[in-house]
């Protein structure tokens, strides 16, 4: 038995069924990750002394029969933006670099009580600002399928260890598609919950009303897993929703999918996606028709407005953000003492990297006086407007189809120096976050070897459709079961 290749649900089958222990799961994954790790470069952080602990832990939980979890024993994989008490939290940037924070998030603290074994903190795209894991303050992630190109990002790391088989599941976290693109160009299965369905506590800021964290599968079923432990009303996060609990793996095991009505939004097949990803979505909406779900024609008119409102807001928020990496208070600080302004400055021109400087400076600019309302204002009305769009759309249909991205895959160093084209890998993505909504992306077949992803964009805390929808899916298709030949 090839355990790295299982799924998160059939390695759980197995270890409570003790047919298994954690230790022999977790040793399978950390001996993957000294295979193969010196060319995939997904983590930043190894646990190769906390993960078998953790494990040893996790199996005499299983033993005990006591405060067991589906989840118990199973490895998992944090972004390095989330913070675990103790443990370095660098969000791949040199001012973070020696950080460990003196507390954990709320979805570490309830994926510890459920039981899950840390392998690591993974690389991404320096306080994730960016699309292709090219922007870390370390080194590039490779994409597992072809390590010439790039995982996609921010949270490139975090799909990254999947598709090598180094971790079942991980965490990422999504501002304006960085769980979703990486997730389609390495042919895994991520989810952006809608915003405050799960907590942001020791979630480091990049844009504060954009920022959601969000889980990473091989399957739908392992995703319903991990969003079943995280998902839920948190006090320590103001922006945090109280809703009904919900058990999402039972859900999303309800493949009943024939009153499902599926909008086509035709803003999203215009030009500029590829053929190649056009012609494998054709083939995965004739999938979808034949399991009984019924395509309706929609338009979100201001959706050609969505990049240019998020590359305003999301770059202000971060401006306020990052405004506490001064040298002052932890992190990075430079050898200057001679002045604290001067030093301030000098701290944040060595620890951030050229996109997070590039993005401050936009947003300041987007904040300064004279030029609020001419574009920061702006940007919220048109994000207003591109939210009732989208809530148009659904009055006829349960969930939008569309691309994840517009192309699959790029080269490393492809569009590195052209940030107008990096931006445009979010293009089918921004909205989303803009509009509060949830999304799912989910790998639907190969455009020349390379890995294609669907989106499924839902209703507002509407998850639980949109996980019926995409495990109905890969009931009868076998995409997501084939791995990179490392």
């Amino acid at each position: 038995m090839d355990v790295i290749k299982l799924t998160a649900h059939e390695i759980s089958k197995k270890l409570h069924a003790r047919e298994i222990s954690s230790v022999e799961v977790t040793k399978a994954f950390m001996e993957r990750t000294t295979e193969v790790e010196g060319v995939v470069k997904a983590y930043i952080t190894v646990f190769d002394e906390l993960a078998p602990e953790m494990a040893k832990k996790a199996d005499e939980r299983l033993s005990r029969g006591e405060n067991v979890t589906p989840l118990t024993g199973i490895p998992v994989a944090l972004k390095d933006l989330i913070c675990f008490k103790g443990y370095p939290t660098t969000c791949a940037s040199k001012i973070l670099q020696n950080f460990k924070p003196p507390y954990n998030a709320t979805v570490v603290e309830r994926l510890l009580n459920a039981g899950m074994v840390f392998t690591g903190k993974t690389n991404m795209d320096e306080f994730a600002m960016g699309s292709s894991t090219e922007n870390s303050g370390f080194f590039n992630t490779h994409n597992p399928w072809d390590v010439e190109r790039v995982p996609g990002g921010s949270s490139g790391g975090s799909a990254a260890v999947i598709a090598a088989l180094e971790a079942p599941v991980s965490l990422g976290s999504d501002t304006g598609g960085s769980i979703r693109q990486p997730a389609a160009f390495c042919g895994v299965s991520g989810l952006k919950p809608t915003y405050g369905l799960v907590s942001r506590y020791g979630l480091v800021a990049f844009a504060s009303s954009l920022d959601q964290i969000g889980p990473l599968g091989k399957d739908v079923l392992d995703i319903a897993m991990l969003l079943s432990v995280i998902a839920g009303h948190d006090p320590k996060d103001s922006t945090s929703v109280k809703t009904q609990k919900i058990d999402y793996v039972k859900e999303a095991q309800n493949k009943d999918i024939r009153k499902i009505k599926i909008g086509l939004p035709v803003e999203f097949f215009s030009e500029g996606l590829d053929d190649g990803i056009r012609k494998t979505l054709d083939e995965a909406k004739k999938v979808l028709k034949t399991l009984g779900a019924e395509f309706v024609e929609v338009s979100l008119p201001a959706l050609k407005y969505s990049l240019a409102a998020y590359y305003i807001i999301a770059p202000s928020e971060a401006s306020s953000n990052l405004a506490r990496f001064d040298g002052c208070r932890y992190g990075y600080r430079a050898p200057d003492d001679s002045d604290v302004t001067v030093m301030s400055g000098k701290t944040r021109r060595e620890g951030f990297g050229d996109e997070v400087l590039r993005r401050i400076m936009i947003g300041t600019y987007a904040l300064s006086s004279g030029y609020y309302d001419a574009y920061y204002l702006k940007a919220q009305k048109v994000r207003t407007i591109i939210k009732r769009d989208f809530d148009e759309a659904f009055k006829k249909c349960d969930v939008l189809f569309s691309p994840a991205t517009p192309t699959t895959a790029f080269k490393i160093g492809e569009k590195k120096d052209d940030p107008l084209s990096m931006y445009l890998s979010d293009i089918y993505t921004v909205s989303v976050n803009l509009a509060a909504l949830p999304a799912l992306v989910v790998p639907c077949g190969f455009s020349d070897n390379l890995p294609v992803g669907m989106q499924l964009i839902g209703k507002a805390f509407d998850e639980t459709t949109l996980l019926r929808v995409g495990a109905a899916f890969q009931a009868v298709i076998d995409c997501h079961k084939k791995f990179p030949q490392l």
